[in-house]
């Protein structure tokens, strides 16, 4: 029987005997090649914590001990652990969430996969636990060195320093990459952490050669307190945790279980706050992964599990085109400069890096400093393009207020991601973008359709110097082209359907990766002896004028967005018509403010009932009520 089938919690963990777990971390190993490469999900960052989450298991007890994974896409092995081995449909609908999920196990705390956040958790957590004097229990947040370079990461640390009777321990799993190489100050700290010589190990030496020397007591106290201090900043960088009043061990092997175990124990006995640096290596144990410079193993679709190859070749997409498009846009714009947050290669940022280093900023895992460095670099006469997924967007958003859009600042924002993305769950849906970016004064936001829109997008964001633009696209493969009919004042309008006489007229307005659907749904109404109207906005904040117009010419309107229904685009432009006087009804389709369980996107929509014949369902209905 192999080990890991004895797995059913972190008992079983506990009462296996050390030399078996080097055996563990193989199977370990071995289940998350073979399973990930069915299904997809993040399997470098995984294959980089076996020890680790091993060590951890056996060293505290969850969940009467809290344990917490920032980001949590490398929880896998703590699923595995705490008996959790149905990975057959994970990341689908009905099978294991890619990240900690409460409704799955007691041993998950945190479910949202915004990175930098675990440490406010724990800090929250050990806090409560100290209040209700629960002083036997320990919380554990384990932190990549990516999500270190996250603003919200440092203001936790501060203040968890300041507990100094709390039994809160800090995993530092160190590997040197978020999704790509970190960067910055932090990183350089780390890196000299990795390679010089221990502290304590320099120490012993100092007291060695003093005891050879035959010299006194307080001589030789004098002389060793000299040498500490003297050598302290040289072979001691631990000391800026340890200034912070934070305990420092480490750095620890974090593929030698045994030593991951005795460092963890060492912090457990501390009784107050602790930081482990355990360096680890990403995709361990798997030579694609291993052999890769480019991290494409941190996040991976379905591959061959022995070469690492996708089975299917992607296709082009959105983010290809962006890519393209910004390097041309970068050679005839020598003050477009771009910025990054920690995601170079993701948002499809690398061949405008290759081209023009200099003009590229990754600022790590920090995107409200990402936004406010934007509007800094704009002062002096720059234009900065802030790539993003535009889930992450929502962290920066005062910034994009009070910092961009106050100062009138020429920042573009260009969201990746926009919209339903499906199999990573609540936290990664880009659906937020639109509501919440309408309230921002003297913003614009262009939906693109296709290739030749979000090209022409881009180059009318850069232009414009006054104001922030936004330009949002969806995840994954892009469809056919989808040209205009003609331009009605720079509103597309894509399909006519020409109704019988007195037919009612009605306006279809489609969003972003929604006009397909909405050239759908017109079909289907103008099948029913209506007189229909497609259009696409393209630029869709503010609401145009020439859509509130359109909207007035029209005896019903209907809008369909991946985004918020409440306050998104539709909701909008309902309320420009109603300010324009104009009573027409505007039927709006998007996404409710709730949580969205992770799901392909075609089984979300389906569900949302945003698929052309739920749409066009609920409008004959709507017009049949008025009829």
């Amino acid at each position: 029987m192999a080990l890991l089938d004895r797995i059913t919690s972190p008992a079983d963990v506990r009462a296996l005997p050390a030399r078996r777990l080097g055996d563990l971390a193989d199977e370990i190993r071995a289940f998350l090649v073979d399973r990930v490469s069915r299904t997809g999900g993040h399997l470098g960052p995984n294959l980089g914590v076996v020890e680790l989450t091993i060590a951890l298991h056996r060293v505290f007890e969850s969940p009467r001990d809290t344990l917490v994974f920032d980001t949590g896409h490398q929880a896998y092995v703590h699923k595995l652990l705490t008996g959790r081995r149905d990975f057959s449909d994970l990341r689908r609908r009905g099978g294991l969430s890619g990240y900690p999920s409460r409704a799955e196990s007691e041993h998950d705390v945190v479910e949202n996969s915004h990175a930098s956040t675990a440490l406010s958790w724990a800090d929250g957590i050990a806090k409560g636990r100290q209040i209700a004097g629960e002083h036997d229990r320990y919380t554990v947040a384990v932190i990549g060195d990516g999500a270190l370079t996250g603003g919200m990461a440092w203001e936790a640390l501060n203040n968890i320093a300041s507990g100094a009777d709390r039994r809160l321990v800090v995993v530092v799993n160190d590997n040197g990459r978020s999704y790509a190489p970190t960067i910055g100050g932090l990183a350089h700290h780390l890196d000299t952490l990795r390679t010089t010589q221990g502290y304590e190990s320099v120490l012993t030496w100092g007291k060695t050669t003093l005891r050879r020397s035959g010299a006194p007591g307080r001589l030789a106290y004098g002389a060793l307190h000299g040498l500490k201090k003297g050598i302290k900043d040289v072979v001691a960088p631990q000391g800026m945790f340890e200034d912070l009043g934070l305990k420092y061990v480490g750095p620890v092997d974090g593929h030698d279980e045994g030593a991951v175990e005795r460092a963890l124990h060492r912090a457990k006995a501390f009784g107050g706050p602790v930081i482990v640096h355990v360096i680890t290596e990403k995709g361990r144990g798997y030579s694609p992964a291993e052999q890769d410079v480019a991290d494409r193993f941190h996040a991976v679709g379905r591959i061959h599990p022995e070469t690492g190859l996708p089975l299917a070749p992607s296709r082009f997409g959105w983010t290809s085109v962006f890519a393209d498009e910004i390097v041309r846009i970068g050679r005839r714009r020598p003050d477009v400069v771009a910025i990054t947050a920690a995601m170079l290669q993701p948002v499809g940022l690398a061949p405008f890096e290759a081209e023009f280093p200099e003009r590229v900023f990754d600022v790590g895992i920090a995107e409200q400093h990402a936004a406010t460095s934007a509007a800094g670099l704009a002062f002096t006469g720059l234009h900065p393009v802030v790539a993003v997924y535009a889930t992450f967007l929502n962290r920066a958003f005062d910034q994009v207020l009070m910092d961009v859009a106050l100062h009138r600042a020429g920042v573009t924002f260009v969201l990746d991601r926009a919209g339903i993305t499906g199999d990573d769950g609540a936290s990664h849906n880009g659906m937020w973008d639109l509501a919440m970016l309408s309230i921002v004064p003297g913003l614009r936001l262009a939906a693109p359709r296709d290739e030749e829109t979000l090209r022409a997008a881009l180059r009318a964001a850069v232009d414009v110097d006054d104001a922030p633009t936004v330009v949002r696209y969806p995840k994954g493969a892009m469809g056919e082209a989808l040209p205009a009919l003609e331009d009605v004042d720079g509103v597309d309008v894509l399909a006519r359907h020409e109704g019988g006489a007195g037919a009612r007229k009605v306006l279809v307005v489609g969003v972003g990766s929604m006009v397909p659907t909405a050239l759908r749904v017109g079909e289907l109404l103008a099948g029913h002896d209506l007189a229909v109207t497609v259009v696409d906005p393209r630029w869709v904040l503010p609401v145009p004028a020439a859509l509130v117009k359109l909207v007035g010419e029209h005896d019903h309107v209907v809008t369909v967005e991946d985004g918020l229904v409440d306050g998104g685009i539709g909701a909008l432009t309902g309320q420009r018509a109603r300010e324009a006087a104009c009573l027409t009804p505007v039927q709006s389709f998007g996404v409710p403010a709730a949580f969205l369980d992770h799901a392909t996107r075609d089984e979300i929509v389906d569900e949302l009932r945003l698929g052309a014949h739920d749409v066009a369902a609920d409008v004959l209905r709507a017009l049949g009520a008025r009829s």
